[in-house]
C-alpha cells in the first residue's frame, strides 16, 4: 500500500476517532432513570428503562468502535495496517475502504 493511501486512511481514522470521542463524552452525561413509583406510572417507568437500555447499548457500541479505530491507528503507526491477523495476507482495499478497522481478510473472516 502506498504512502498516499495510508495517509488517507490515517486522516479518515483520526476524524472518526474524534467524532466517536465526542459522542462517548456526550453519552456519559445521560441521566439515570428515577424509579419513584409515586411520581411516575408503571408504563412510563418501563418506557424510561427501555430507553435507558437502548442508550447504554449505543454507548457500548460506540466505545467498542472507538477501540477498533484506536487499534487501526496503532497498526498504521506500526506498519501493520491492512494485514490479516490470521494469515498475514493483505486485506483488500475495497474491504478497508468499507471498514478501515478490519483485522481479517475476506477468506479468514468467512472461515
Amino acid at each position: 500500500m502506498d504512502a498516499a493511501t495510508l495517509a488517507k486512511f490515517k486522516s479518515q481514522l483520526e476524524q472518526l476517532e474524534h467524532e466517536l470521542v465526542q459522542a462517548v463524552k456526550a453519552d456519559e452525561s445521560t441521566d439515570k432513570v428515577e424509579l419513584d413509583q409515586s411520581r411516575v406510572g408503571r408504563l412510563s417507568r418501563m418506557d424510561a428503562l427501555q430507553n435507558q437500555q437502548i442508550s447504554l447499548d449505543k454507548q457500548r457500541r460506540r466505545q467498542h468502535h472507538l477501540k477498533a479505530v484506536e487499534g487501526a491507528l496503532r497498526r498504521l503507526e506500526q506498519g501493520q495496517f491492512g494485514q490479516c491477523f490470521i494469515c498475514d495476507e493483505p486485506i483488500s482495499l475495497e474491504q478497508l475502504r468499507f471498514d478501515p478497522t478490519l483485522t481479517r481478510c475476506i477468506d479468514c473472516a468467512e472461515a
